[in-house]
């Protein structure tokens, strides 16, 4: 069991959060909820010991370990996948080495009655004690059947890991967090870079392998399946909720509700007592009635409503101009780079008005595909875009390709034209950034401020076939639900790479599958595709011949 208490943390005297305590329990998977700058990743931090707070403490038991997966990965790109991975017995090795040193030091060492000479003796055994207590194991054959479990091949080991993609090397991460075995795992928006397939293989790790998670991400449908307890931070505290997280959306609107009644019948009250002691407070007869009253007020403790984020993305595309009937037609498209064939044969075609997903694992070829429409990148066969077909293009590192020197409002004004230049502010106003926020440089701005910031590029021109690789990444929940409300209601064209499910459902009514160099259609909606993939899946185990993966 893990127990926070009174945690607080200030700046410049502002309190962040104060008074916070909760206690995790083993098997407990928490979501960690609230408004971006509540202060969940603060706590998450602190909770993994890499910060620490202004008060309170947080206490574990002895041996006790915990492995945190920040938001942005922590690979050493001088490493292979091999000795990134074993990385995860670091610890070990180290205890090894320590016993090691101080052996030879003893050996050496002639001074027996000092109290340096006894401290050694005691060092050493209890790192003995603790080393020889540990499970002995062949670490390297662990290592291999851990990465090979989590769909690396054998060529992979020594490859460096600065050839992965962002998916591939969060892998990494979680193979490491896997071998060390831990008692709490803190999770920091771990699905921004994970494809369908893994997100999936992380949602059965967690929920069957894991002991006790704690987790924050916008990722509605992982939230949800993985978690029993959400623990929302708000105004500078918590509440805890013993319940998953669309059951404490509902809970929450209770609470809110209740406190609202609460809060309008103490004003009411007030207003009343006021009333009466302005009332009353020259006469005589009233003196004692309108003194207590007076102290009453004093000593009264003030409903508080909690904050609702009022601030509304104001999201909507301009009419499409209308397109030819079929704005992309693939026939027999390849793509190679140099020997290695990323796909082979595809053939599609996508209608006028139709949305389809582009979905797969990391590395088949979903962003590459898109290079290709969008005339980026050479390759086989023949692809031809429709009759007036104008492209809007959502890079997947859109928000990282801003200059970092401009303020927001010089971004924008560096690429408006015409007639849109005069609606600047209002469309940056629409877009949460208030006249604060204007003047501020790029390079302050989080992750979903720079993407929202990106995304406004899209709206600057009609465009009729929207072309969107990994939009959501770094986004709070509200805003994807106010992004996703704006591209159903787009009457263009619609292309969506993304590894989220909630996001794509009720979005799309066609999936494209990549995997194995091949690109495969399914008239399915999302949740239909995935149903359908499970049940391959399992055929495709069945057909398995090695045993599962099995750690220690």
């Amino acid at each position: 069991m893990v127990l926070v208490d009174g945690l607080a943390v200030e700046f410049g005297g502002a309190a962040l959060f104060s008074d916070i305590s909760f206690a995790i329990n083993p098997k407990d998977r928490i979501a960690l909820m609230g408004k971006n700058g509540a202060g969940k990743s603060t706590i998450l931090k602190i909770l993994a010991g890499v910060r620490q707070p202004t008060r309170g403490r947080v206490s574990t038991p002895k041996d006790f370990t915990i492995a945190y997966l920040p938001q942005h990965l922590m690979t050493e790109d001088e490493r292979t996948v091999f000795e990134e991975t074993a990385q995860a017995f670091s610890r070990i090795h180290q205890l090894e080495k320590e016993i090691e040193s101080i052996n030879n030091q003893l050996t050496v060492r002639t001074d027996y009655e000092s109290d340096e000479y006894m401290q050694l003796i005691e060092r050493v055994s209890t790192l003995s004690e603790k080393f020889y207590g540990i499970e002995e194991i062949n670490y390297d054959a662990v290592v291999e059947k851990t990465l090979l479990g989590l769909g690396f091949v054998r060529s992979d080991f020594n490859r460096m890991t600065s050839e992965f993609s962002g998916g591939w090397r969060m892998r990494i991460e979680l193979a490491k967090i896997l071998l060390q075995d831990p008692d709490l795992i803190l999770l920091d928006e771990p699905t921004n870079h994970l494809d369908i397939d893994s997100v999936e293989w992380f949602e059965d790790f967690l929920i069957n392998s894991a002991k006790a998670v704690v987790v924050i991400s916008h990722d509605r449908a992982f939230v949800d399946n993985i978690t029993n307890r959400t623990i929302e931070v708000t105004m500078g505290r918590i509440y805890d909720y013993k319940a998953t997280y669309s059951h404490y959306l509902e809970l929450r609107k209770e609470r809110r509700e209740q406190q609202q009644k609460q809060y309008d019948d103490q004003q009411k009250m007030i207003a009343e007592t006021k009333e009466f002691i302005e009332r009353f407070k020259g006469t005589y007869s009233k003196t004692l009635q309108v003194q207590s009253r007076v102290k009453m007020l004093e000593k009264l403790e003030l409903v508080e409503v909690d904050e609702v984020d009022s601030s509304a993305l104001k999201l909507r595309f301009p009419p499409a101009p209308r397109s030819g009937s079929y704005p992309v037609i693939a026939e027999n498209v390849s793509k190679s780079y140099d020997e290695k064939l990323i796909f082979n044969d595809v053939n599609f075609t996508i209608e006028r008005g139709e949305k389809v997903a582009f979905v797969g694992r990391n590395g088949e070829g979903k962003s590459t595909l898109v290079k290709c429409i969008m005339g980026e990148t050479k390759f086989g066969g023949n692809l031809q875009l429709g009759h007036n077909v104008k492209i809007g293009y959502f890079a997947q590192n859109q928000a990282s390709l801003l200059d970092e020197e401009l303020t927001v409002f010089q971004t924008i004004d560096n690429i408006a034209v015409g007639d849109i230049r005069t609606k600047i502010r209002d469309i940056l106003g629409a877009f949460m950034f208030g006249r604060e926020d204007i003047d501020k440089k790029v390079k302050v701005l989080s992750g979903g401020e720079r993407t929202r910031l990106a995304m406004i590029k899209l709206l600057l021109e009609p465009v009729n076939l929207l072309i969107l690789d990994e939009p959501t990444n770094h986004l709070d929940l509200k805003t994807k639900d106010i992004l996703k409300q704006a591209l159903i209601d787009f009457d263009g064209t619609l292309i969506v790479v993304s590894h989220d499910r909630d996001f794509l459902n009720d979005l799309v009514k066609k999936v494209y599958e990549f995997g194995n160099r091949k690109v495969t259609e399914h008239l399915e909606d999302i949740y239909g595709f995935l149903e359908k993939k499970k049940m391959e899946s399992l055929r495709e185990i069945e057909r398995k011949v090695e045993p599962p993966v099995c750690i220690r």
